[in-house]
């Protein structure tokens, strides 16, 4: 198994960026496809990004893309997500999650494709 460690997240205004910080322990890393979701208060929660066991492969949700960027390092058991020009509808509480079902080279881009998951971290953008 792994356990997961959200950080990173904090009040910042619009137009400015952070990076989330997934601390894996346990398993080694490189054994997991892994994914960031988002949830607001009195929404589902929903897909941000996905990176792939190796990394080449990455996923973005439409609202996302061209702003926030996964990346992982094996060796450190990290995974990111580099969030740029955020908005004020990026305030949720973030989750990093884990997944040693899907094939090396995917990531699932859905809640129920995650087993393992974070505590969760806060992101609050004010306009």
């Amino acid at each position: 198994q792994v356990q997961l460690v959200d950080s990173g997240g904090g009040l910042v205004q619009a137009g400015g960026s952070l990076r989330l910080s997934c601390a894996a322990s346990g398993r080694t890393l490189s054994s997991y496809a892994m994914g960031w979701f988002r949830q607001a208060p009195g929404k589902e929660r929903e897909f941000v990004a996905a990176i792939s066991r190796s990394g080449p492969n990455r996923y973005y949700a439409d609202p996302v893309k061209g702003r926030f960027t996964i990346s992982r390092d094996n060796a450190k058991k990290t995974v990111y997500l580099q969030m740029n020009s955020l908005k004020p509808e990026d305030t949720a509480v973030y989750y990093c999650a884990a997944d040693d079902t899907t094939n090396y080279y995917s990531a699932s881009r859905t809640v129920s494709g995650y087993d393992y998951w974070g505590q969760g971290t806060q992101v609050t953008v004010s306009s």
